[in-house]
């Protein structure tokens, strides 16, 4: 791979997408369903594509939305539905067109106070906490995000009532059904005007900052980051959690500063990546200069993706800490500060991770658990609660 003269360099006005010529494309062009490349392919983690190239399309939208109704029937799902959506230019008419097809199915949905932002972990945190102790009636959920990917892209999840990313045997569904309406011209769609979808009693606002933030001591130890006086610099990179990192700091009264609460969904403020391409990708260098150089004033920096599910640590002195590094000294210590966990817990890894934890695993005589490419591979792992 060349790397462009670009990259690490902010972007020229003549580099930023046409916001406005991407909205109209998305909603005016119509994807042709005899063509592969322009039907609903759910990756690693859901369907992304540019309303450009005809792969992220209001029709898509309304397709998937309409499938993931179905499921919700085929597997007997009745409890809410949690919706939420990112800062991508694509991701607000994505929300709208999914509300309007998830009212006009009288499915019950929460979406964010005052049309705020929502961050991955926020929707999975709902799904959990709504789902917990109950024996019928869970909650699922749909994020609207192409995570850390360029400007123009658009990206939509179903998270099912486990919370995580849904596998392969319920995208597969999903995306079938999804292409299946596609051919059919959307004759199956039921839709409503986003206003009514607004008002209908089915639709309901949720107030997902607050009960996430709350509920963060629960899983860590949040005293003791404020009694250590840190000093800890965020850049939410524009994306979707830019409004909970205060928040977090005024509850549990920690040394934080904001780098960057800028939102633009041309993302302008972001140095480009090595392919001189737009990408909020907090593990790449080139990405992340605008951030290093802030960093030299913190004891430990910290960057999202646009969606909050990834994360960058950037040091004083080091720059960007290569991400397999982290997760081997993580796992290290971990394990020898956890008396209570299960000694035949397994350690979880992609086949992309660095083989630096298969010899932190063999020290530590825990097997590996090698999947592919996606945290859903590790969802059941996860849920298990024998070990």
């Amino acid at each position: 791979m060349n790397t462009s003269l670009f990259a690490g360099l902010l972007p020229e006005l003549t580099d930023l997408v046409d916001i406005p010529k991407l909205l109209a494309a998305y909603d005016s062009n119509q994807p042709n369903p005899l063509i592969p490349s322009q039907l609903v392919h759910f990756g690693t983690s859901g369907h992304r594509g540019s309303a450009f190239n005809n792969t992220f399309n209001k029709n898509h939208i309304l397709a998937m939305s309409q499938a993931i109704c179905f499921y919700r029937a085929k597997e007997n799902i009745t409890g809410p539905l949690f919706l939420g959506f990112d800062t991508h230019a694509l991701s607000l008419p994505a929300f709208q067109n999914t509300l309007e097809v998830l009212a006009a199915n009288a499915v019950t949905v929460m979406i964010a106070e005052n049309g705020e932002f929502t961050p991955t972990p926020v929707i999975s945190h709902a799904i959990l906490s709504y789902n917990k102790d109950r024996a019928e009636g869970f909650a699922d959920g749909i994020v609207i995000t192409p995570s850390h990917n360029p400007p123009h892209e658009g990206g939509f999840k179903y998270n099912p009532t486990h919370g995580g990313p849904a596998g392969t045997e319920i995208t597969n569904w999903i995306q079938n059904q999804a292409n299946e309406i596609l051919i059919n011209q959307l004759k199956d769609v039921l839709q409503i005007p986003f206003n009514r979808a607004l008002k209908v009693e089915t639709t309901h606002q949720y107030d997902f900052l607050t009960s996430y933030v709350s509920d963060l001591a629960n899983t860590i130890d949040m005293d003791v980051i404020r009694d250590s006086q840190i000093k800890i610099g965020v850049d939410p990179l524009g994306g979707a959690g830019v409004h909970y990192w205060q928040p977090i700091a005024d509850f549990f009264k920690i040394n934080l500063t904001i780098l960057n609460n800028t939102v633009d969904p041309t993302f302008r403020f972001m140095t480009r990546d090595w392919d001189g391409q737009i990408r909020m990708d907090p593990s790449s260098t080139y990405a992340m200069q605008s951030v290093i150089q802030k960093a030299k004033e913190f004891d430990v920096t910290f960057a999202c993706d646009t969606d909050h599910d990834r994360h960058g640590i950037v040091t004083k002195n080091s720059g960007v800490m290569p991400p397999n590094h982290y997760l081997s000294v993580a796992i290290n210590y971990l394990f020898k500060h956890r008396p209570q966990w299960h000694p035949e817990l397994k350690i979880g890894k992609t086949v992309v991770s660095s083989q630096m934890i298969d010899r932190v695993a063999f020290k530590l005589k825990h097997p590996i658990y090698e999947v592919p490419v996606g945290f859903k591979w590790f969802v059941d792992g996860l849920r298990r609660t024998e070990l």
